[in-house]
């Protein structure tokens, strides 16, 4: 598919819930958030007809996010049903690593290609501030796990607040060369004004080359991060609401008031 800025739209991301199990400061508010209704969340079978009709569009990669994908019930599961629908070729997921000890290899055998796995730092008392509570050494170990189960090539997604020559993110540069995996600095966005970047060590953020759509865990196409407009596949059709948003996709992110990170999939 190709927008109305001749760019060729072939990459669906895809949140499976709003909820996480960490509570990181530039992501969720301290006193919480109001979750979606359980009922208001697609089921397994409503994700995987959209992506049959996303391929049939011309989308073929596709990567799973949240909130944190890892606490979808079943989420093995899902990843099966979606890989095996013909016509997939690259499916990712976003993750903050902290159940992939135990997932990493479930996850490969089920036909998940690749993992970006979120670390800002490596100080571990730094690590638990940042994400109220979190335990950096799950996190190491499943980097390890993902290593192992040859779910690559591995992406480092480090958070900055200004620089990429930060000491907690060049201890993380270093901690991916030693480790054999890809670097990835994003700068602290926001939505309501807009405040974006490229990543450093990927293409996010490139509204010239930007070649995405967004599926929100309860059924919502968005045409940006950036953008307050939304196409519902339940009550669209799923053909209709990813052409819709294709349609209206804007040349460049502007500013979103009514979203949050933790519901839209980072």
């Amino acid at each position: 598919m190709y927008d109305r800025y001749n760019r060729h739209i072939n990459y669906l991301r895809i949140s499976v819930t709003d909820r996480c199990n960490l509570r990181c400061r530039y992501c969720m508010p301290e006193e919480g958030v109001t979750l979606m209704n359980h009922s208001d969340i697609l089921s397994f079978e409503e994700i995987t007809a959209v992506v049959k009709i996303a391929v049939s569009l011309g989308i073929d990669k596709f990567r799973i996010t949240g909130g944190e994908p890892l606490v979808r019930k079943d989420i093995v599961t899902l990843i099966s049903m979606i890989s095996a629908v013909n016509g997939v070729k690259d499916l990712s997921m976003t993750t903050n690593g902290m159940f992939l000890e135990e997932l990493a290899l479930p996850l490969k055998e089920a036909g998940l290609s690749r993992v970006n796995i979120s670390l800002d730092t490596l100080n571990p008392q730094k690590f638990k501030e940042i994400t109220r509570g979190g335990d950096i050494n799950l996190v190491l170990r499943g980097i390890a796990a993902a290593m192992n189960a040859g779910l690559e090539p591995i992406k480092i997604n480090c958070v900055v607040y200004k620089s990429s020559n930060e000491e907690d993110a060049l201890q993380v540069k270093q901690f991916c060369h030693i480790n054999n995996l890809q670097a990835r600095f994003i700068h602290q966005m926001n939505l309501e004004t807009g405040e974006f970047s490229v990543v450093e060590g990927g293409e996010g953020g490139n509204c010239r080359i930007c070649n995405r759509l967004r599926l929100t865990a309860n059924g919502m196409v968005k045409p940006c991060l950036f953008d307050e407009e939304e196409f519902s596949v339940r009550k669209m059709g799923a053909e209709r609401a990813l052409l819709s948003a294709l349609n209206i996709k804007p040349l460049n992110g502007c500013l979103n008031t009514t979203g949050s990170f933790y519901n839209i999939g980072g």
